[in-house]
């Protein structure tokens, strides 16, 4: 998200943003968003670690 997002998010009120939050949840899993997330998932200690993450490797793999 960007910021504008971010600020935008921010002003709703607290049960609006869990709306937002649950929705964009149940997109994340999604059959098309899985592969990405298991990436994610597979790679969190390198990530805790501070090895190289760089998302230009995930959207080659998706063929984005």
């Amino acid at each position: 998200m960007n910021t504008i997002e971010l600020e935008v998010l921010q002003k709703l009120d607290k049960s609006d943003q869990e709306k937002v939050i649950y929705f964009l949840k149940l997109l994340l899993n999604q059959a098309k968003y899985k592969k990405l997330k298991d990436e994610i998932l597979s790679r969190k200690d390198e990530i805790k670690y501070g090895e190289i993450f760089e998302h230009e490797e995930i959207w080659k793999e998706l063929d984005v």
